[in-house]
């Protein structure tokens, strides 16, 4: 793998719904120890940084990715893209991959998988998210370190620079001025009704009940299958998926 594939999750202890979310306990780890731990599993990732903000509250968050290992970057609260862009700049990567650290569970095969079809198929952009058929949680974007770039510099609604990548989707292939190539990874089947993220407390008492059942080294779809196959769904059923990026686009509106 010779290009460089940096691999940026942002967090924060902010959280509106669930304050401190991250840093909750389950089997004696927090969520964001579990998430890097799985994280550092990817194979075709050159480098892993936590993204967090310069406000106090995240302190915390600096001194633990640092104890642990990890490298961190602190930025603006509000304006992530800025944020990812700052963070990735000093690595010169070639390759971003963004992912949430509210996702504990994420799949670190999952993301070599997205690495390597966004990749073989010169995508300027590659997700599963672009068709939301994956469990929430399961997130993962890849993008060419110019189309960030590109982004950073054009983007100037609140929402686009809050989230990261809407402007690139809204103008990527399908959509608005194709200004960039991209495409979907696909999933088997239509699982988007299942959560593993945190967002609220039912979230964590889904997620606690799961690793305390199934341990933090299986795959996404054994993890899936767990939770329909013991209607553990049903505990955070309803809860509105991407319900922050709701908030951005009709503040957009205003």
């Amino acid at each position: 793998m010779a290009d460089k594939i940096l691999l940026i999750t942002q967090a924060r202890m902010a959280s509106t719904r669930l304050p401190g979310k991250i840093a909750k306990q389950i089997k004696g780890k927090s969520l964001l120890e579990i998430h890097l731990n799985r994280l550092k599993q990817c194979r075709n990732v050159s480098n892993i940084i936590v993204a967090t903000t310069d406000t106090p509250s995240d302190d915390f968050i600096a001194e633990s990715v640092k104890s642990w290992g990890f490298s961190f970057f602190r930025g603006s609260e509000n304006d992530v893209l800025s944020r990812y862009y700052h963070a990735a700049l000093p690595y010169a990567p070639k390759w971003i991959v963004r992912v949430t650290s509210d996702c504990p569970l994420i799949d670190p095969a999952l993301v070599d998988e997205i690495i390597t079809f966004t990749r073989e198929n010169l995508l300027d952009y590659g997700s599963n998210v672009l068709v939301e058929r994956f469990p929430d949680g399961q997130d993962v974007e890849v993008l060419a370190f110019n189309t960030l770039e590109r982004a950073y510099r054009s983007a100037t609604k609140n929402s686009d620079r809050e989230h990261v990548t809407p402007y690139i989707r809204n103008n990527a292939d399908g959509r608005g001025e194709n200004l960039f190539r991209a495409a979907n990874f696909p999933s088997p089947e239509d699982f988007s009704h299942v959560r593993m993220t945190v967002d609220e407390a039912a979230d964590f008492e889904m997620m606690k009940r799961l690793i305390e059942a199934m341990g933090t080294e299986k795959s996404w779809l054994e993890y899936t299958h767990y939770i329909l196959a013991n209607d553990l769904f049903k505990l955070n059923e309803g809860i509105v998926r991407n319900e922050g990026m709701a908030k951005s686009l009709k503040e957009n509106s205003l």
